[in-house]
């Protein structure tokens, strides 16, 4: 393996291991809203609603 093949290789590790680290928050937070009882529809409904939306 030459010395370039390994940067690719460790820059493709890299932005997996982003992506894993994002999935994780992601489920963090819907299981987070969940557990406290908050709906994601209704709260931006209410921001829609206080700027004046429909």
């Amino acid at each position: 393996m030459r010395h370039h093949d390994l940067i690719r290789d460790e820059k493709a590790a890299t932005a997996i291991e982003y992506g894993l680290i994002a999935a994780l928050i992601a489920v963090a937070c819907i299981m987070a809203f969940q557990a406290l009882g908050l709906n994601l529809a209704n709260i931006f409904t209410t921001a829609t609603n206080a700027m004046g939306g429909v």
